[in-house]
């Protein structure tokens, strides 16, 4: 509270004549004030504690000036020294290095996926590991061994393998829906080679000849129905120390006399072969089965 009090003097022998007594209240006061207060200490209370809540993050996150505890960051990127970084949200780099001596591994409950972008954006390649199943997509695919030799490529036309042997040890083997073209078709050591087509046709063709050779075995063909062996220009030749047809139909007339059992192989104009019992001079014409 201020008091003022203004007198005004004249010359002369007036007294001097009082003035009014006016009172001003400057401040605040009541419960303003003390609402005032609260709001300062509170406020002062709220610095305090974010003040706090930062050091203890700084304390925590190791910050220092290299970058975040064993996180560093630098003009070459970001390098984790120890430990393992999880991440929330997708990560876009532009490469990813492991640590020296070490393997990358990359872990998800759910699936990882790799995108590769041109410049507006769009998705060129894609590959991406479920828990199911691995997926992958782009125009062409290669892959290249240490010595930069190409071991596999593929693309919407065809696949290619560059090694020089393609080794297939299912117990099934291996399946193919369409033609297979190969120079050598070879089954492993001391195990059997099979060509199979259960419903359909099984067909070899090569424009100089087709080769098949067991170096230490037997080959067989077993047929259901007709096994046909057919030249257009040449011949058929069995080059063999024997050679045995041990269901060749007799015919049923023979020459009296011929207690040996000695037999002849006759020849049809059809072609069917077919025996015959042997004597001084041939019977075929004789005894025709034709």
């Amino acid at each position: 509270m201020v008091r003022e009090q203004y007198v005004s003097t004249t010359q002369g022998s007036s007294p001097p004549r009082s003035v009014p007594n006016n009172v001003y209240n400057i401040g605040i006061y009541g419960w303003r004030k003390r609402c005032l207060y609260l709001f300062v200490l509170l406020l002062i209370i709220i610095l305090v504690v974010n003040f706090a809540l930062t050091i203890w993050v700084f304390r925590v996150m190791w910050f220092n000036t290299d970058g975040m505890g064993l996180l560093q960051v630098n003009s070459e990127g970001v390098k984790l020294e120890e430990g393992e970084s999880e991440f929330l949200f997708p990560v876009y780099a532009q490469e990813i290095h492991s640590r020296e001596d070490t393997s990358l591994l990359v872990h998800s409950s759910e699936s990882v996926s790799l995108n590769a972008r041109n410049e507006d954006g769009n998705v060129t390649g894609r590959i991406s590991v479920g828990p199911r199943e691995a997926q992958g997509r782009a125009r062409n695919v290669l892959i290249n061994s240490q010595t930069e030799s190409m071991l596999f490529t593929a693309d919407g036309d065809q696949a290619v393998i560059g090694p020089d042997r393609l080794r297939v040890t299912g117990p099934e083997g291996a399946l193919f829906q369409h033609s297979v073209e190969t120079p050598l078709l070879r089954s492993e050591l001391l195990k059997d080679l099979r060509l199979e087509c259960p419903t359909r046709s099984l067909s070899l063709d090569a424009p100089k000849g087709v080769h098949l050779k067991a170096l230490a075995g037997n080959i067989e063909a077993a047929s259901n129905m007709d096994i046909l062996l057919q030249s257009s220009i040449g011949m058929l030749v069995l080059d063999a120390e024997m050679v045995r047809m041990p269901r060749l139909p007799l015919s049923e007339e023979g020459v009296s006399g011929n207690a040996q059992g000695l037999l002849e192989v006759c020849v049809c104009p059809s072609g069917k072969l077919f025996l015959s019992k042997a004597g001084v001079t041939s019977t075929c014409s004789e005894n025709q089965e034709c």
